[in-house]
């Protein structure tokens, strides 16, 4: 493994939990799971760490008109829940690439426990220094990843890279609102230093300079509004469950749901879902 920047170090020790592994193989058990007989179902509300979780994949899927034949990859996939999803779903080969290593390692063991191991793999490494040759993936799927990174170009410029021409980049993503000032900490950041949020006006600039072509673009903010508004309120009235994404979020799990909606609800953060097709 190639040493880290400093900035990502950072982004990986705001994603580093330990006993991550533990804690999941617990919260299944008190589930009522077998962590030795597990479906991708069973899952899903710990491993799909995104707005809206399996129905935001669900949707995106759809868009993209996925094929057992095609070659996926997905960026920043932490504990590989939408690659297993994709795999199981669709029959395609589908290869992570996280940069937290912890992650990489977990996501590996669940795709061992849900027999998945033939159709996923999954690498630690860099977004912006993809270890992948040019032109090798008819999608390339990305969900909540650039949020924590600054090289906004060069992160969409490697995506285009490994993608083949008439590819598709699918992406569901957070991007700031009218009113900057962000409530932390969030789900993908405890403070601003590894937050860098641009405007979707700015991700259409960078696109278009990249020459894609659109295909779908829908704002979800109001679903995802919804979304955490329903969180907040469960967790008020019954505490968490056994198992969720509070697991992979810790002890400010809770602080950072509120806060989510409270940035959704004052237009500080968008939430924007799309398919765009590489040009030829």
């Amino acid at each position: 493994m190639n040493k880290m920047s400093a900035s990502d170090s950072s982004v990986s020790e705001h994603y580093t939990k330990p006993e991550l592994e533990e804690q999941i193989l617990a919260a299944l058990k008190a589930a009522g799971k077998d962590p030795d007989d597990l479906t991708v179902d069973d899952l899903a509300a710990v491993d799909e760490f995104h707005i809206r979780g399996r129905k935001a994949t669900e949707e995106l899927a759809q868009w993209a008109k996925i094929r057992s034949e095609h070659s996926l990859l997905d960026v920043g996939c932490g504990l590989g829940g939408t690659s297993r999803y994709l795999a199981t779903a669709f029959g395609c080969d589908v290869v992570g690439l996280d940069l937290t290593e912890e992650y990489c390692r977990i996501a590996r063991m669940l795709s061992a426990r849900t027999g998945l191991m033939a159709k996923t793999v999954f690498h630690q490494g860099s977004a912006l220094a993809l270890p992948f040759a040019d032109q090798s993936f008819d999608i390339v799927w990305t969900e909540h990843v650039q949020m924590n990174i600054a090289d906004k170009a060069g992160f969409y410029s490697e995506i285009t890279r490994v993608l083949k021409p008439g590819g598709q980049l699918v992406f569901h993503d957070i991007f700031s609102g009218a009113n900057e000032d962000l409530q932390y900490p969030v789900p993908w950041a405890a403070d601003e230093s590894v937050s860098h949020l641009i405007a979707v006006e700015d991700l259409r600039s960078v696109l278009s300079s990249l020459e894609y072509i659109h295909v779908q673009w829908e704002d979800k903010t109001s679903e995802s509004t919804a979304f955490f508004r329903t969180v907040v309120e469960q967790v008020q009235d019954k505490g968490w469950a056994p198992i969720g994404l509070h697991i992979l979020m810790g002890d400010d799990a809770k602080t950072k749901f509120s806060n989510m909606l409270s940035n959704l609800e004052m237009n500080r953060v968008r939430v924007v879902q799309a398919v765009m097709t590489r040009g030829k």
